[in-house]
């Protein structure tokens, strides 16, 4: 084909040769990714000989891409439609992330709040036991076999009765339901006292907390209300005690610890490095660096504490590369988000991240209910809910029911507008394996649901990180590199150990 001057190249394409699979170039080599999560790395030459159905079975790299479904010829259609169905399962499962809102009281005002908090005095914001009975009996009615409640606010300790109840009522409940459940308490541990402490080991409750790194950092991020000084002391204190009694009760401290989440600032950039050493100081084996998200006051302190996504993923890369050092030299630590691809690249399951697969998990693989009942697609939803604008409630306990829910038009529209198969550009991107859509950021930040890809905040990050990745295992020659990310895929279940027996 000619145009003027122009010659126009076109490869040379034996379509009946090849299996389904997205392809786009990194590090030198041409990265090939399929629909099951499986990938191959090939050179330039390679990848056009398989194009032209010229890479034959003597080829050194056949026999890898034929198991991995690159290639038609002998392909096992049914092995690969079975690691398929296996990656996407948690499809039809239903809602199993039941967000519950305790109460919006706060005794902190952290720079980037999204949480729509409001005074301790301000007990109007508290759910009561009345609704939290409805929440509970409208969780329990999603197909899912696993249920996850997690407690947020505000700061939900303030309002402990609930999270007793819920608790207590849900484990009663589900005597006639058979799930599995997992209760799970987000908290700034400020409101903590050895009785709620006590009574949260003792139930099996998981715990996660709020840690943005060493005290100048902590307390810049997260202060008092009304107050200059921050928590960082006693958010450590907790910890401490935590930790402490697992061990004391003889928990596996590889799986029972505080959990902690660490929001990245401007205050972030110059201390990353302080920050993981202090997450590794702690016994910490999980950190998450996190963006900002675009709700709540943080859209009146951006510019004061907002990091834009092209210097977020320079900060990324750097606080990869180190923790990645760091478990070259033997400390044992991950960074979380990477961990979420990973277990997507490295094995046959899909980590069902609600807010990292196709389609969202708003509204299908998570609800949020606020404390006054009403049901939302997500905590977003809530969120932008409380900034005045009502598109995301979907109901009310008692009166909606899950399916109901499940089924709003607002869910639908979202799941629509995160079906990566039936995005523009995303349905050909190498990384759709791999990759989520969030409506609910893109409508804050664009006006709508689907947003201008790759413009977009996350897609930036997700297309960055998995890059990030490919990238080092394509250098990874030795495959220690390798080594070391698949321990990142590993998961256990946490278990509660037998009450200790035998004659004293």
């Amino acid at each position: 084909m000619r145009t003027g001057s122009l010659r126009l190249q076109h490869p040379r394409l034996d379509a009946d040769a090849l299996g389904p699979f997205r392809f786009g170039r990194m590090a030198g080599k041409v990265l090939l990714t399929h629909d099951t999560g499986e990938w191959h790395l090939l050179s330039e030459p390679d990848f056009q000989a398989l194009l032209a159905g010229e890479l034959g079975p003597d080829h050194a790299e056949h026999a890898a891409l034929l198991a991995k479904g690159f290639v038609r010829d002998g392909m096992d259609a049914e092995a690969v439609a079975e690691r398929f169905r296996r990656k996407k399962r948690w499809l039809g499962m239903g809602p199993h992330l039941h967000v519950v809102i305790a109460t919006l009281r706060c005794n902190q005002s952290c720079k980037y709040c999204h949480a729509s908090r409001t005074d301790m005095d301000r007990v109007d914001t508290d759910m009561s036991l009345e609704t939290a009975k409805k929440v509970v009996d409208t969780a329990m009615q999603s197909p899912s076999p696993y249920i996850a409640f997690e407690f947020q606010g505000g700061e939900p300790t303030v309002n402990f009765d609930v999270i007793k109840f819920v608790v207590e009522y849900g484990r009663e409940k589900n005597r006639q339901e058979g799930k599995t459940l997992d209760f799970s308490l987000v908290t700034n541990m400020t409101c903590m006292d050895e009785e709620k402490a006590e009574w949260l080991l003792a139930n099996d409750v998981l715990l996660c907390t709020s840690l943005d790194g060493p005290q100048h950092v902590h307390d810049w991020n997260r202060p008092w209300t009304g107050k200059g000084a921050g928590a960082y002391d006693t958010v450590m204190k907790w910890i401490s005690y935590f930790n402490r009694r697992y061990v004391e009760l003889g928990r596996d401290p590889e799986l029972w610890h505080v959990d902690a989440l660490m929001t990245t600032t401007r205050k972030t950039m110059d201390h990353w490095r302080e920050v993981i050493d202090l997450y590794v100081s702690l016994g910490i084996r999980n950190i998450y660096l996190r963006p900002l998200n675009p709700f709540g006051f943080i859209t009146k302190t951006w510019k004061v504490v907002g990091v834009d996504m092209p210097e977020f993923l320079r900060f990324y890369e750097e606080a990869l590369d180190h923790i990645i050092q760091l478990n070259r030299d033997g400390v044992q630590i991950i960074e979380g988000t990477a961990a979420l691809f990973l277990q997507k690249m490295l094995t046959p399951d899909d980590p069902n991240f609600v807010d990292i697969r196709s389609p969202i998990g708003a509204g299908t693989g998570q609800i949020a209910y606020n404390y006054d009942g009403t049901i939302f697609p997500s905590d977003e939803g809530r969120m932008i809910d409380a900034m005045g604008n009502p598109m995301f409630a979907l109901g009310r306990v008692g009166e909606t029911s899950i399916q109901d829910a499940i089924r709003h038009p607002t869910v639908r529209a979202m799941a629509v507008a995160s079906l990566l198969d039936g995005l523009p550009q995303c349905h050909e991107c190498w990384n759709a394996p791999y990759c989520g859509v969030r409506p609910l950021h893109n409508y804050m930040q664009a006006g709508d649901l689907f947003g201008q890809r790759p413009n977009t905040p996350k897609c930036m990050q997700h297309m960055g990180i998995a890059r990030m990745l490919f990238e080092r295992l394509a250098a990874d020659d030795d495959g220690s590199l390798a080594r070391i990310f698949q321990r990142w895929t590993i998961t256990r279940p946490r278990e509660t150990p037998p009450p200790a027996t035998g004659n004293d």
